[in-house]
């Protein structure tokens, strides 16, 4: 499936930066056998002193501009063409919940793959109690890997109601989850500390993602949104699965992966540093068109 992919993020201030950095992941990524970026243009409006593009640790492209000189706005503009691929069902190789522990020890690498980088917990993102609990309560003996991950999301897309007033970028997992209400990025960081607590590596994806507008009515420009889910390490022969916790089901070829990271601050659109005295507002646009 092909797709061209829009997406328009600016910041307006209060009163004028006198200068700043930024490090962008919006730019789709290359994954081989599952999605190819065939054009990609990122422009930043007003232009950059500083620009240039490079690789993280995890293999995520990333770009960083820095202004000196004052502004009062800043615009991030992602014009993209992306394939995307339908992946084959592939039968369940993944070893039982209790003999993955000894899987993820024979692997002797740190390469960015490897499963040790996303058991541990991570600034966003803590194994804590309660989520172990509730994992272990939708775990049946016997069962492998993919059906711990699997009954796990669906789980939290059954009992988590997406409310994207409930919550907001700085929101702890542990508190969207005591309210059962969130957005992607709350499901999304809730799974990982569930998986985590009872031993699966697990990882955050940001992305994009088609959608569809009701029946009957005319798609709206500007209406999508970027998009969050689970990566699940589920042995060494299956090695990495994605989960959509959100939607409560495995990712597929409406899924258009930006980056793979630990969570969401590894990962996020925009982060960075200004100089400002004030406050600043901030609009995202999104657009996922699918060229038939």
């Amino acid at each position: 499936m092909l797709y061209d992919v829009g997406l328009r993020i600016s910041y307006s201030y209060a009163t004028p930066a006198a200068g700043g950095r930024h490090v962008l992941y919006m730019t789709p990524a290359d994954v081989p056998g599952r999605q190819r970026t065939i054009t990609s243009l990122l422009e930043i409006k007003p232009a950059p002193d500083e620009r240039f593009a490079r690789t993280d640790f995890f293999g995520n492209t990333l770009v960083e501009a820095a202004f000196r000189a004052p502004h009062a706005a800043i615009v991030f503009r992602l014009r993209s063409r992306v394939e995307r691929f339908a992946e084959p069902a592939s039968p369940d190789m993944s070893p039982q919940l209790d003999a993955l522990g000894g899987e993820i020890a024979a692997v002797r690498s740190l390469a960015p793959e490897a499963p040790q980088h996303f058991l541990a917990d991570s600034p966003r993102v803590t194994a804590r109690a309660e989520f172990g609990a509730y994992a272990r309560s939708h775990i049946q003996p016997g069962m492998t890997t993919l059906e711990v991950v699997e009954a796990v999301g669906k789980a939290i897309d059954r009992d988590m109601t997406f409310d994207p007033d409930a919550t907001d970028v700085n929101t702890p997992p542990e508190e969207a989850f005591a309210r059962r209400h969130g957005v992607c990025q709350d499901f999304s960081h809730i799974m990982i500390g569930c998986l985590r607590a009872i031993g699966v590596p697990a990882g955050y994806v940001s992305g994009f993602l088609r959608t569809n507008p009701p029946a009957g009515q005319a798609r709206l420009e500007g209406a999508d949104a970027m998009h969050a889910w689970v990566r699940a390490w589920c042995g060494a022969k299956m090695k990495w699965v994605e989960y959509d916790p959100t939607n409560g089901m495995f990712s597929g070829d409406d899924h258009i992966i930006v980056a793979y990271g630990r969570d969401y601050g590894d990962v996020a659109p925009v982060r960075g540093v200004v100089r400002i005295s004030g406050g600043q507002k901030s609009t995202q646009a999104v657009d996922v068109v699918p060229l038939e």
